[in-house]
């Protein structure tokens, strides 16, 4: 059986059809009611000092946490000037976040979208996440068509373009890629009050990315590069979320741990934080099945301790599901010959 659909769903596509094919004067005003009826209205914004201390409360991310300190305070001075009678020094709010996956840049740029809002540069503070599938079409003309409708939702807030280089296949091949491109570097100046774009991507692709289109670069002047996490920041926030869920590691296990995130290469492939939160989700998978196929234990009789501890097998079992396994025992030194103490 088919899923149902919402009325409301149904009236909001034909409206968004009508208006992109009939093309009418007010047209923008139509899609803005849209917006306004089905697509819901922000909850109040939270003080800028709540958010902050959430963004400082983030495992590492040092360099990055200056960084949007400075563009939050820059804001706020450029106000004070315009409130002294002051001219106000126009700087594009658009942002390009470099890193590989699971360095945090969606849960920053969330959060810069809550700053934002407090600071009054935008009007909702929301964040829209989309990539390549959320703005190409599969014929001609529906890249247009899905690329505004996208902006349509992000307008007063952030359009978070994740994997932003997909837009420009560097194969030669045709593609409506660039087309998106085009219509995003226009709503982009055509609401200039009003969105603030962020693309995000691996650096060496993203290079490429703001170099295939003339446009790009000058409104996409400034760059967050977000760091592969240490192993002591992996530690960290696995240890948070035991802490979290009321988990606890058995004596010793915290050694397997850290042989585990030392095991996995820094880089695009290593998942960083995205890992230690999928180790850990495994790793209750695999406490679970231990639980359950102990003979001597019955479930229903399991006291609380045995519910909240994870074992050295519990997390290298874990990891090599994953395809992680520790990394090798640190070597202890060689006991030195007799011919050494003999020569000392």
């Amino acid at each position: 059986m088919a899923a149902s659909r919402n009325p409301l769903e149904d009236l909001r596509e034909t409206l968004s059809h009508l208006t992109e094919q009939l093309k009418l004067p007010g047209s923008e005003r139509v899609d803005d009611l849209v917006g306004d009826l089905f697509g819901g209205r922000p909850g109040p914004a939270r003080p800028l000092s709540e958010v902050q201390a959430e963004l400082d409360a983030l495992v590492g991310l040092e360099t990055v946490k200056e960084q949007v300190r400075a563009l939050v305070a820059l804001l706020q001075v450029q106000a004070r000037r315009k409130a002294h009678g002051l001219p106000e020094v126009a700087t594009s709010q658009h942002l390009v976040f470099l890193g590989n996956p699971g360095t945090g840049k969606t849960t920053v740029a969330r959060l810069l979208a809550e700053m934002y809002r407090a600071v009054g540069l935008l009007q909702k503070g929301h964040l829209v996440e989309v990539d390549r599938s959320g703005l190409v079409g599969q014929y001609v003309g529906a890249t247009a068509i899905k690329t505004d409708r996208v902006i349509r939702r992000a307008l007063d807030g952030v359009l978070f373009i994740d994997e932003a280089y997909a837009l420009s296949p560097e194969d030669g091949r045709m593609d409506f890629g660039p087309e998106a491109i085009e219509v995003l570097l226009k709503r982009m100046e055509d609401h200039r009050h009003r969105l603030v774009v962020i693309v995000a991507g691996y650096p060496q692709l993203m290079e490429a990315f703001l170099l295939s289109n003339p446009g790009l670069r000058s409104r996409f002047a400034r760059e967050i590069t977000f760091p592969d996490y240490s192993v002591d920041a992996l530690q960290t926030i696995f240890n948070q979320m035991l802490v979290q869920h009321e988990y606890t590691l058995e004596p010793g296990a915290d050694e397997m741990l850290r042989r585990i995130l030392s095991g996995i290469h820094a880089g695009e492939d290593s998942g960083n934080a995205r890992f230690a939160r999928t180790l850990f989700e495994q790793a209750l998978n695999r406490q679970a099945l231990r639980l359950s196929l102990d003979e001597d234990r019955n479930l229903d009789t399991l006291d609380r301790d045995e519910v909240m501890t994870l074992t050295t097998d519990d997390l290298d079992e874990a990891a090599r599901a994953l395809g992680a396994g520790p990394a090798p025992e640190p070597q202890s030194d060689p006991e030195p010959s007799r011919w050494w103490h003999w020569l000392t």
